[in-house]
């Protein structure tokens, strides 16, 4: 994961953040959502340094992070690749763009690649369907997508690198 200095970093963040809402009523899925923005996931430890700090059950915290999809106990890659399973993205291909990323990255979904690049996951649906079948990486959308395509949306992440 991180080295020692950096993961005492983060755990200080989610202490402060922690004390930032603990008053609040409701607190547990703000904090959830920060938490995961410093870790990016909600591993074992920081769940339950979250239900010390709520005064919560760590059933209660893990039964929100397992119910909510936005919540992850894995980790996920600096390229979060969601591919749209909903309807209309299926009947459009969307199965065949899931074989060819799943090809690609040698990975199942849910998974990250070794490097921490890439992580892969599908959804029911994004809320985008006149673009089926849709790809969103990061805040990036890909609408009208073929499974010719998608080497080149790769190509062009792993450019960035």
């Amino acid at each position: 994961m991180c080295n020692c200095k950096e993961m005492e970093m983060k755990f200080e963040q989610l202490d402060q953040i922690i004390d930032k809402h603990k008053a609040e009523r409701g607190a547990l899925i703000p904090v959830l959502h920060e938490a995961q923005e410093v870790f990016g996931y909600l591993p074992y430890e920081v769940q339950e340094r979250i239900a010390d700090g709520l005064g919560l059950s760590m059933a209660k915290v893990y039964g929100v992070v397992t119910f909510y999809s936005q919540f992850s106990l894995k980790q996920k890659g600096r390229y979060k690749i969601n591919v749209c399973m909903g309807t209309a993205c299926y009947v459009k291909g969307a199965n065949d763009i899931l074989g060819k990323f799943l090809g690609r990255l040698k990975i199942q979904v849910g998974d990250c690649t070794p490097d921490g690049k890439f992580s892969l996951d599908s959804c029911r649906c994004i809320g985008a369907c006149g673009l089926a079948p849709v790809v969103t990486i990061n805040d990036e959308v890909y609408g009208r997508l073929t499974p010719e395509m998608v080497d080149q949306i790769m190509d062009e992440y792993e450019r960035k690198e």
